[in-house]
């Protein structure tokens, strides 16, 4: 009987532990302690033990956990039943069939974008899939959306700590993120150019819930040589179609913008 509530007891730490990082971002072991009410060595132990499984995973730059893959995976049949992927899906599908390009679909998680759904263009040679990836908020076309439309406290919270460099067009200068998230809730989309990585561009649009909320960003990527900085605001205008479109099954009216 003790061993039986001891695994109990064990269970239940794991998914507060869980619980605590998902809501968290990322976090030491210290900080999981104090919020699981144990002490740090044993905080470490059990975030080595979900780590093995792939249901945390550490960051090497600062030793930190955030959650996994693992975790991800066995949400999979989950998230593929979530109302978002499955009013969201056909419309991706024709995102990528008119843009030629990768549709993403992006919601917030933590400090990161985590990616929940995701169709390949054709011109994709490549098809590297992003589902269940985190990506950073402030370099990212999903991240900026997410960010933009983010409570004022949030958004507040994100700016104000150091914005690490990905690539030479990283923004690192919290200023000037800031006066582009101004520039994407104005103009309805948001744009990265080489921004995450070498190479790389990309546009996105928000998706809303019938309250008006944003609770995704969807987003179409492709090589620089391909999307060029030009070609942004119409790739844009597609995804903004697109993203109405999907806000407008989930219940939102849509209102139409025009890219700027």
């Amino acid at each position: 009987m003790r061993d039986e509530t001891g695994n109990l007891q064990s269970v239940r730490r794991a998914l507060s532990a869980l619980e605590v990082v998902a809501d968290a971002g990322e976090i030491g072991v210290s900080e999981l302690g104090r919020q699981l009410g144990v002490h740090k060595a044993t905080a470490s132990r059990l975030a080595a033990a979900l780590a093995e499984r792939e249901l945390l995973e550490r960051n090497p730059q600062n030793d930190r956990y955030r959650i996994g893959f693992g975790l991800v995976r066995l949400a999979g049949s989950a998230i593929a039943g979530l109302d978002i992927v499955r009013e969201a899906h056909p419309l991706l599908e024709s995102l990528a069939e008119q843009t030629r390009e990768t549709a993403n679909l992006g919601v917030l998680s933590g400090d990161s974008v985590v990616y929940i759904d995701q169709v390949t263009g054709t011109r994709s040679v490549v098809a590297m899939s992003w589902v269940g990836r985190r990506t950073p908020l402030h370099c990212t076309s999903n991240g900026k959306v997410l960010l933009a439309y983010a409570m004022p406290s949030e958004r507040d919270r994100v700016l104000a700590r150091p914005l690490e460099r990905f690539a030479a067009n990283t923004i690192v200068d919290a200023n000037a993120l800031e006066a582009q998230l101004d520039e994407v809730r104005r103009r309805g989309y948001a744009q990265t150019i080489e921004e995450l990585e070498e190479g790389l561009n990309a546009v996105a649009a928000p998706v809303r819930r019938a309250d008006g909320h944003v609770t995704a960003a969807l987003s179409v990527s492709g090589p620089a040589f391909r999307m060029r900085g030009i070609d942004l605001p119409r790739m844009a205008r597609f995804a903004m179609d697109a993203a109405d479109a999907i806000s407008h099954r989930l219940g939102y009216v849509e209102r139409k913008r025009s890219a700027g």
